[in-house]
């Protein structure tokens, strides 16, 4: 789901025993026969690399391509390490180093809106158990699996009783079968005043769909640029790895001075992912001498 450029010429000249299949896949096409064909790529293939794709369209029974492609793969997490690069600017002095586990399926991007009467639109959140519970499991797995020792479940339960109450509920179920590990929790607004004030505190952050995207953007802003960060989604069958903010940036397409790092990191992440850690090292060590290098720098 790359086409072959830059990333491609990296592989070749660090030897990665990867071959692609591309799919291209246009925001402005009418019908969904190329999105068609990715999915059957990655179903194929098991895994991918894709760039952010952009869904052009306001009517409301238009779903984005990024939600169908997780819904259709059922890519129910997304993992990120957001954490502090030597050579990069940032808000605070010492280094920041968290990881975000969001729910990826469902919330208020199952896009489940209407208009009942004119003037008035309701739209509907979707939480289950079933996934809350899913996703809270993949952050105490992953916490313990990489040596961390806390995990914050983000919510709004104070407001949304029912299905927010829900994720907490499953949370702080599971966090029982994981004493090692603290748990605590944190309302959403709250957590992006303290994100911003003192975000030491935090490990690994359990959160719903929305909140996830939020909590990214604000950390972006805090360690340097949403061009730096790597997403990675997972779920029983399927991994797709990419930028983490998914932004398309159509403001500066064409322009070249776009971050490629983020990009880079989604390769280096593909690449452990596949177990080529020798590859990605080549790439992850090249990135970092690189972002040290105050010569190099995009605009």
């Amino acid at each position: 789901m790359i086409k072959k450029g830059i990333l491609w010429g990296i592989f070749s000249y660090a030897g990665v025993p990867v071959d692609f299949e591309v799919i291209d896949i246009a925001g402005t096409e009418e019908g969904n026969e190329d999105l068609d064909y990715a999915i059957t790529s990655i179903k194929r293939n098991g895994v991918a690399i894709k760039g952010n794709i952009e869904t052009k369209s306001e009517e409301a029974g238009v779903i984005s391509r990024n939600v169908a492609l997780r819904n259709e793969l059922d890519l129910f997490v997304n993992v990120m390490n957001c954490k502090t690069y030597p050579g990069i600017l940032t808000r605070h002095q010492k280094p920041i180093d968290i990881d975000i586990v969001r729910q990826n399926t469902e919330g208020e991007y199952a896009m489940l809106e209407h208009e009942s009467v004119p003037g008035v639109v309701e739209s509907m959140k979707v939480v289950t158990r079933e996934n809350s519970e899913r996703v809270a499991r993949f952050a105490f797995e992953h916490a313990r699996a990489c040596g961390r020792k806390k995990v914050t479940t983000i919510h709004k339960a104070n407001i949304m009783k029912l299905s927010d109450g829900l994720f907490l509920e499953v949370s702080r179920e599971l966090s029982k079968e994981y004493p090692e590990i603290e748990h605590n929790d944190m309302i959403i607004d709250n957590c992006c005043m303290q994100l911003v004030s003192n975000p030491y505190q935090f490990d690994v952050m359990n959160t719903t769909n929305l909140y996830g995207t939020i909590i990214t953007n604000v950390i972006c802003g805090l360690i340097g640029g949403a061009g730096l960060l790597s997403g990675k989604n997972y779920g029983d069958h399927y991994a797709i790895f990419e930028p983490g903010t998914r932004n398309t940036g159509t403001a500066i397409a064409g322009k070249n001075i776009a971050n490629p790092v983020a990009m880079l990191n989604a390769s280096v992440d593909m690449l452990n992912h596949l177990g080529h850690k020798h590859h990605a090292s080549i790439i992850s060590e090249a990135i970092h001498k690189t972002l040290v290098d105050d010569n190099l720098r995009t605009k």
